[in-house]
């Protein structure tokens, strides 16, 4: 496939950077930028206020730049943002953003979008995040950086799942899950440290245990969250990751997912 196949459609503000290819009964209509040797594939559809990145690649079918599922808008002017490298398979949907939230839906470099999965108005994905086929993120979503969300697995709007976390496929998250954590169930519980993930991504063993013991202290022990989080930053302040861990509590506003273990025990 070498530059616009003569099916696609191409109408507004278009501007394709050096190496673009797109490709048959695509559509590209609005204020559209699209990123050096970013490949379209065929029967995509790009509307409205959208920048994609460098060397990205869209599959065939995927939805990108569509009207937001708020009843609430009104045709107001907002957009999407894509950063480089970001993949993102066939029959993807993501949705523009809403004057009622950030006014933008952002996907940043590195992310990796598999089949059917949904991002939904003013999301923002952080780098080098994955969603697995199907899964789906409810408006006003956060998800950091490197975290994993399973397939047939649904993020609740305004929740927010922490950098290097990993949700389990089919799981329903409605509460916030913490970076470096594992979470899965209906109503998404943790179930420790994500360990398998911290050592893909090369940390080391005596980091990945000093979050274990950081966790139980936060979630296994009889501790209130508040003299927990004083126990941590009074003895691991040194830490980054431990500030991270605190800072996300302490800025949760939905709250955040239950222990399973703990859950268990008490019952």
């Amino acid at each position: 496939m070498k530059g616009v196949h003569p099916t696609a459609i191409l109408s507004g503000e278009i501007e394709l950077e050096e190496g673009v290819q797109i490709g048959p009964y695509s559509v590209l209509e609005g204020n559209i930028i699209i990123g050096k040797e970013t490949k379209i594939g065929a029967r995509v559809s790009i509307k409205g206020e959208v920048r994609i990145g460098n060397q990205c690649r869209i599959y065939d079918g995927a939805v990108i730049g569509e009207e937001p599922q708020h009843l609430r808008y009104a045709g107001e002017k907002t957009k999407v943002v894509i950063g480089d490298r970001v993949i993102i398979r066939e029959y993807v949907t993501i949705h523009r953003g809403t004057p009622f939230g950030i006014g933008m839906t952002v996907i940043k470099d590195d992310v990796m979008l598999m089949a059917y999965s949904h991002v939904a108005h003013d999301c923002v994905v952080n780098k080098s995040a994955i969603l697995a086929n199907c899964a789906t993120l409810g408006g006003h979503v956060e998800v950091g950086e490197y975290a994993f969300i399973g397939g047939l697995s649904a993020v609740h709007q305004w929740a927010r799942v922490g950098d290097y976390a990993m949700v389990g496929g089919v799981s329903g998250v409605s509460l916030d899950v913490p970076p470096y954590t594992r979470a899965s169930g209906q109503h998404a519980l943790l179930y420790g440290i994500n360990t398998v993930g911290l050592e893909r991504r090369g940390f080391p063993k005596e980091k990945i245990n000093l979050l274990k013991r950081v966790y139980r202290i936060l979630f296994r022990s009889n501790l209130l969250k508040k003299e927990a989080v004083e126990i941590l930053l009074r003895e691991y302040s040194e830490h980054q990751e431990v500030l991270k861990l605190v800072e996300f509590i302490q800025s949760s506003k939905r709250g955040i997912a239950r222990d399973a273990g703990k859950l268990i025990k008490n019952f």
